[in-house]
Parts: structure tokens; sequence; C-alpha cells
């Protein structure tokens, strides 16, 4: 009794400290993200805690905690919801009830989580792709990947890859009532990020009949060769995420080595060889004026890593590091971004580089937006923020696919 009300009592001390953390001054509901973000600190906190005395992993906390939020597949008067598998990895069908006499547009939906939690199952998502398959009268597709640590790359990449090849099949797509020239792939953070580098695969198969006729990446992740991006200076405390726990959890993507991420946050975890890639992620270059305010650029520095990572040389872990002649391929794109993201400047210069190649693209820049907004749309934390970016997001679908 007395070591629960001591932990009972730590808990809330911490916080107490993290509530009152300093908040951007233009966000909506700001009482609520401040509660929020306090919560994700604390919970950071405690499972950093029980990972040193070995009770827990890190990621084992937050996967506990939001497998308490999964849903099941439960169909309404609008939309058949039905969980099943295509190629052997799990899948959320969403079929709009409605008749129709042509073929239907179809969104593949990949959830965030760092590429080490969530699912289709999380209440916010099948909120989202429910109100897509019904707002936009599409097939939507929810793709569960396998997660990291377990299953580390390339295992979740090559999960999309499956389900979107096996869902373009003309056979797939007549048995749904999918019309081929109107499938689009989306996600949320490192769901944008398995999106973007799936679309650029598809796209420069010339073996594959169908392609993707857009894609939507939602504040995503889209690079690991430059670790010091204005966005991760000016952002490196939150909101929601901090950069020290994205480095933490996204590095489960391909390594469990814990000199990873403390080489990764200071920006010296490139190997030899990967010189060729800082141009690509320049954000001297790529971003506009106004985001790089008094920032000075440096490149990573190389090599001091021992043994070096070559496997961060692979451009799939980093979509917006690709040569210009594996973009200039790629269809429609829709970017959100977030002003306070760590992540924001990815989005910035995948848009600034994709407009350079001749590829159309719709951004939006939501200016009081801040990183997760869109896991924050059901009790018992629902944000005006979240609704509004699923809006967005439904809008454009609904005008362009």
């Amino acid at each position: 009794m007395g070591y629960k009300t001591l932990c009972f009592g730590l808990t809330c001390i911490l916080f107490a400290f993290y509530i009152y953390t300093p908040m951007p001054e233009n966000i909506e509901e700001p009482w609520k993200i401040r509660i929020t973000d306090a919560a994700i600190k604390t919970t950071s906190l405690m499972a950093m805690i029980l990972e040193k005395i070995g009770l827990k992993s890190f990621e084992t906390l937050y996967a506990t905690l939001i497998k308490m939020d999964y849903t099941q597949p439960v169909s309404d008067e609008n939309v058949t919801v039905m969980d099943t598998t295509f190629s052997d990895i799990p899948v959320r069908l969403y079929l709009p009830k409605r008749k129709r006499e042509s073929q239907r547009p179809s969104v593949i939906y990949i959830h965030g989580g760092a590429f080490v939690l969530g699912s289709y199952k999380h209440t916010p998502m099948d909120l989202l792709n429910r109100w897509t398959a019904n707002k936009v009268d599409a097939v939507v597709v929810g793709v569960d990947p396998r997660l990291a640590p377990q299953y580390p790359f390339p295992a979740p990449y090559e999960d999309v890859v499956s389900v979107v090849k096996f869902f373009l099949q003309d056979k797939i797509l007549a048995k749904y009532g999918v019309d081929p020239n109107r499938v689009c792939i989306s996600g949320d953070s490192s769901g944008g990020t398995l999106a973007a580098g799936v679309t650029q695969l598809i796209q420069n198969d010339p073996e594959l009949k169908n392609k993707l006729k857009a894609q939507a990446l939602i504040y995503p992740g889209l690079q690991l060769v430059d670790t010091s991006v204005p966005s991760h200076r000016e952002y490196e405390h939150g909101p929601l995420l901090p950069w020290k726990v994205a480095i933490k959890l996204g590095c489960l993507y391909f390594t469990q080595d814990r000199a990873i991420p403390q080489a990764m946050m200071k920006n010296q975890h490139m190997p030899h060889g990967s010189m060729h890639l800082f141009k690509l992620v320049n954000w001297s270059t790529f971003l506009p004026e106004e985001y790089k305010k008094n920032h000075v650029y440096t490149e990573p520095i190389l090599g001091r890593l021992n043994p070096s990572y070559s496997i961060l040389l692979d451009t799939r872990l980093s979509p917006l590091a690709v040569n210009d002649s594996q973009l200039q391929n790629l269809p429609l794109t829709y970017i959100l971004t977030c002003q306070h993201d760590i992540l924001r400047d990815d989005g910035l210069m995948y848009v600034s580089r994709l407009r350079n190649v001749g590829v159309k693209v719709f951004h939006d820049h939501m200016e009081d937006g801040i990183h997760g907004a869109l896991s924050f749309m059901a009790s018992p934390i629902y944000l005006k923020l979240g609704i509004r970016i699923k809006d967005k997001y439904i809008n454009w679908l609904e005008e362009n696919l």
C-alpha cells in the first residue's frame, strides 16, 4: 500500500510540474493541450523509469494504454465494417452502403505511432476511416502493418507494399467496386512516412499496371538524415511530441542499440558514405524563408558511431532523401503540416522538392497546429484542432479523388 501511495504521489508531482510547461500562444483550447502534454510527458518519464529498473520496455507502457481504446469492426447505417487480411496482412474495410451506379474511389490508410504503436482499431483511426468512407463515398482500407521492435524495418514497409500491390490487382478492385484510376494512399506521422515511401515504389515500378492517383500525408516524418532542422530545435520539448521521445521510439524501427538515439540527438549518427544525401534534405535550400529565422545550417557529423549503421543510407527510411528522378512520377499530393511540430520541416521540404520537379501539390499549413492532433478526436480528449485537420483532409479527398 505504501509503495502504491508513493508512486501515485510522485506521478501527481510530475504532472503538476509538467502542466506549467510554456505553450505556444496561438493554440486553440490551450488547457486541454496543456493537460494532454503533461500526461504524455509524465507517462514518458514513468516509462523510462520502468525500463531502467527492468520492469517494462519504454514502448510497452504506451502500447498498453493505447490498446485500452481499441474498437471492434462495428457497422453502422452508412458503412459496413469488417476485418480481413490482404496478402496475410490485417486490414479493416469500410464499405459504403449507399447504392452507386459507377465505381467508387478508394483510400488506403496507414496509421501513425512511430512504427511501434497504434492500429486501425484505435478509436480515432476507426472514426477517421469511417467518416472518410461515408463522406467521400469511398472504399477505405485501414492497414495494420507489423510493428517494431518485434518486427523491425523493413517489415512494416514491406507489409504496406504487399497490401497496396494486392489491392491494386484488377480482380480485387473489381470485387469491391473500386475505380482503378481513383485510388489514394494516406497516412499520418509515421504512417505518412510509409505512405510516401510506398508511393515512390509503386509509381516507379514499370511492371505495375495500376498506379495511385494521389497520396495524402498528414504531418509526416520524412527523413532521418539531419536531426537538427529548425523545427527540431524550436519544438524540442513539444507540445505533445518531445524530440527525445520521438527519437527513442523512432529508433526502435531499425535498432535497439541505445547508442543510436544518443547520436541522433547530437546529429552525429550518419555513417561515412552518406554525404550525398545531405543536399537532398538541406533545409537551408528547401525551407521557405519564414521558417529559417535565425537558424544556422550545419551538416550532420559523419562516422561517429562504431559500428556505423549503413541502414541509415536506405531511402525507404527517408523518402525525402531520394533523387529528383524518383519524385518526377509521383501522383497528385496533399501534405498537411503543423506549425508547432518537430516534424514540420520534413513536410515543408517535401512540398518544395515535389513542386520543383513538377508534381502537383496541395499544401495545408495549420498555424496553430500540433503533432498528433488526429489522435484526439474522441473522449476522453477531444480537440477541435483534430476535427479541423480531419475536415481539411476529407474535403480535399472529396474534391480531388
